[in-house]
């Protein structure tokens, strides 16, 4: 079968490959990179014999996501649920069983004065259509104030198909409670009490409630239980931020076995701990050297236990059973260009799904049939992109003012020269615990198709590099992290990338801030700044969330004291901005609001700056309009031409 595995793989990799030494640069339509995925969350059924998706499409003049099955039998797909992304979005979607499709929805909203995205569980039957959401209203309108989240699957119940167990606060204050839900009926019944500042409740694999994670300002505590008749006792109690985080993940078959994720050697990593052992030793399961393993147990049903971790930097799955880690190598051995990721499996585990990608490639979906031994590709993120036109993204690091290794990614045009220097756009990424990883990224893809440079870095405070990296970057905005971005520059300039004049920088969320922040810092380093959703007043940002549960959390990452964030914000250095910026935002952005932009364009104009203001309407933090996001990089598109200066053409010939 792998034989067949080979043969089969070869004639798609001969499809999107063949050509790419050949290419040369051709400008595609904007909407070609900035329309919505023309598929994503492409899922099995648990039979193996329905495949769903969220579909881009055309509805009149509108472009809307939908929501499909594809009868794999019959290969025919039909249409159950759409949404233009301005009432609703999907914000995810997994099968029930066989019949019937859970919905996670995000819809805007408002808590008192403050705009909040809420979050309802909806549940969807395939054959008739009917859709509702799964708990009672009279059980919601009993309760002290309406929960926010209301999509919290804490277990799928395997075995039981009509029924999945949920939490839900909003009893009491800083309280929630364990709910069996009813997915035959609007009905939802209470299993376990309310229990005071826990955030999420875990469940062995025999259904039994065993761990429970409280949280109280910035202090965790994990709790356990062996049964229903034993008191709390608890396991493990830190600090946010803290080196000794022990973060529950799941149970293995047996009862007493959990698995967690800890720190080894300062890196993320996954353990077992024996839960009867007085001492809670941890038993190293799997790591990855020099960087974090993060991600969700991955769990057979078959074979009734834990086989692996969900996929880690964007690179595939982390296996260690024997079938798993076999099949997983036989798919990068036929593939070895792309990353592979199997990530949906059929209850008997004879069907899969594979997404594989790389940074030139958006991403193919893949049905796997092990029965038959055949593999079809069924579906492409971006159809219209072609993989020998996209640019790739290289490795690269260096070394900050203080010594600190840096790395990130540079893209150059298809087709550059060596010793060329191209216009550039300096890229730092949002979170800002987050990071640039490999595979692909349609802004930068976008980019390099206009003729230019792209330098990302993960600088401090990113996550993926460890413990301390990460803890580097706390309340260290507009001074350490800004360093790293600043010397990312310089290091791109020395090595002859790049004119000195001819660099703009560019960001969302927390990448705008940074983007304000270069031309506040270093006027005389970039030409221009673009800031998509950018925090703009840190102290805005902090007293936005003091309403929120995590609101002293927030206060560890970023800071609170009020002068030292506004010394450090945008908005209150305006006077030190001599560079065009052009901001963009959307009215109904929940992450971080509008106000940002709104103010910090009022103060631009008020000192007679070169500032550009486009608010986007409906517009969220993620771009989740279609018009939106072509508004959006029709924009960028326009100011980077305006303010960087071209390089002839003939140097890609």
């Amino acid at each position: 079968m792998q034989g067949r595995f080979k043969q089969i793989f070869f004639i798609f990799i001969c499809l999107f490959y063949f050509n790419k030494t050949l290419a040369l640069v051709e400008p595609l339509p904007v909407s070609a990179f900035a329309s919505l995925p023309g598929v994503e969350q492409v899922i099995l059924s648990p039979n193996g014999e329905s495949i769903a998706s969220i579909v881009r499409s055309t509805i009149g003049n509108e472009t809307v996501s939908v929501l499909t099955v594809l009868d794999i039998k019959t290969n025919q797909t039909k249409s159950l649920l759409h949404t233009d992304n301005t009432k609703f979005k999907f914000d995810w979607i997994r099968w029930a069983n066989d019949n019937q499709i859970l919905i996670s929805s995000d819809f805007p909203d408002y808590r008192d004065a403050t705009k909040s995205v809420e979050k309802r569980l909806l549940v969807l039957n395939v054959d008739t259509k009917e859709v509702r959401n799964v708990w009672p209203k009279d059980l919601i309108s009993g309760f002290e104030y309406t929960p926010q989240f209301q999509n919290k699957i804490v277990d799928m119940l395997p075995g039981d198909e009509n029924h999945i167990l949920m939490e839900l606060d909003g009893i009491m204050r800083n309280s929630s409670k364990l709910f069996k839900v009813s997915l035959k009926e609007v009905k939802a019944k209470a299993v376990q009490r309310s229990k005071k500042y826990v955030r999420h409740w875990m469940v062995d694999r025999q259904k039994n409630v065993r761990i429970l994670t409280q949280v109280k300002d910035s202090t965790y505590q994990i709790l356990h239980r062996f049964n229903d008749d034993q008191d709390w006792n608890s396991l493990w109690e830190f600090e946010a931020f803290s080196d000794e985080g022990v973060w529950p993940l799941g149970f293995d078959r047996d009862v007493n076995i959990l698995y967690v994720q800890a720190l080894h050697n300062n890196f993320n990593a996954i353990f077992k701990v024996d839960l009867r052992d007085s001492k809670l030793k941890k038993e190293l399961v799997a790591h990855k050297n020099g960087y974090d393993l993060n991600g969700s147990l991955i769990y057979s049903q078959k074979r009734g236990r834990v086989v692996g971790i969900s996929s880690n930097h964007g690179q595939g799955n982390t296996y260690w059973d024997p079938s798993f880690k076999k099949l997983q190598a036989s798919i990068n051995q036929s593939m070895p260009d792309t990353f592979n990721i199997l990530y949906s499996v059929s209850k008997d585990e004879t069907r899969y799904l594979n997404l594989s990608y790389s940074d030139t490639h958006a991403g193919t979906y893949y049905f796997i049939d092990r029965k038959k031994g055949t593999i079809k590709a069924i579906a492409r993120k971006y159809p219209e992109l072609k993989p020998a036109l996209m640019a790739e993204k290289k490795p690269i690091s260096y070394q900050a003012r203080d010594g600190l290794t840096i790395e990130g990614y540079l893209t150059l045009p298809v087709g550059h020269k060596s010793g060329q220097q191209y216009p550039t756009v300096v890229f730092p990424h949002g979170g800002p615990i987050s990071y640039d990883g490999e595979g692909f990224d349609y802004w930068t893809q976008f980019l390099a198709n206009r003729g230019y440079a792209i330098l990302q870095m993960n600088f401090r405070g990113s996550s993926g590099y460890g413990h301390d990296f990460m803890k580097a970057g706390l309340k260290k905005w507009g001074l350490a992290m800004q360093d790293d971005i600043e010397d990312g520059t310089k290091w791109l300039i020395k090595k002859g990338y790049s004119d000195s004049g001819n660099i703009c920088i560019l960001g969302a969320s927390y990448g705008g801030y940074a983007a304000l922040m270069g031309l506040v810092r270093t006027p005389d380093l970039y030409q221009c700044a673009i800031s998509f959703a950018g925090v703009m007043d840190q102290d805005l940002l902090i007293r936005n969330n003091l309403k929120y549960s995590n609101n002293e959390i927030i206060k560890e990452q970023i800071g609170s004291n009020a002068s030292d964030l506004k010394a450090r914000s945008p908005l209150y250095n305006v006077n030190k901005i001599t560079k065009p910026v052009l901001l963009i935002h959307g009215d109904q952005d929940r992450r971080v609001q509008v106000l940002h932009s709104r103010n910090m364009q009022d103060e631009m104009e008020n000192q007679g700056k070169n500032s550009t203001y486009i608010e986007l309407k409906n517009g969220s933090h993620y771009l989740s309009i279609n018009e939106n996001r072509l508004a959006t990089f029709e924009a960028i598109e326009a100011f980077l031409g305006s303010h960087l200066k071209p390089i002839n053409t003939q140097d890609f010939e």
